[in-house]
């Protein structure tokens, strides 16, 4: 005679069948103004162009969607990311010759200075924008939570 009643809690699992893919497929994200994740692979990328020439944002738009296979990335959102980086060295720095975004023949085009202080400064951006995706998967959590508790 065999117990009908289930048990409480799911316990062990039984190894997968032979084959079973891995559930890791994620859905594509659509890059959207202000948003941290988005900002956040922007500001990746803007750190490792090369410094002191112009590099079009046609082409930063390309890289971040060949890099990033499921995301799709539109010029307008690299373009809003990049003058936001722009305003925030303004603000530290009181200078807007630290990162230029400027239209030019072929489209719109962003220039990062060569110097010493921009690798520690776009560091921190990136941070910060780390931070604040962290910080949106917290809050996701928290409202996922019967009680709402951390």
């Amino acid at each position: 005679m065999t117990n009908d009643l289930p048990s409480v809690g799911l316990g062990p699992l039984r190894p997968p069948p032979s084959g079973l893919p891995e559930p890791t497929a994620t859905p594509p994200v659509v890059a959207e103004s202000g948003d941290p994740f988005t900002t956040l692979r922007v500001v990746c990328l803007l750190a490792r162009i090369p410094r002191g020439i112009s590099v079009r944002i046609a082409d930063v738009t390309a890289r971040l969607n060949a890099t990033h296979l499921d995301w799709l990335f539109s010029e307008r959102v690299v373009t809003d990311a990049a003058l936001q980086l722009a305003a925030n060295w303004g603000a530290d720095y009181r200078t807007t010759g630290g990162v230029v975004v400027a239209d030019g023949p072929s489209g719109a085009a962003i220039t990062i200075e060569d110097t010493p202080r921009v690798d520690p400064w776009i560091v921190r951006q990136a941070e910060r924008q780390a931070a604040a995706c962290l910080e949106v998967l917290r809050e996701f959590s928290r409202r996922e939570r019967p009680s709402g508790a951390d």
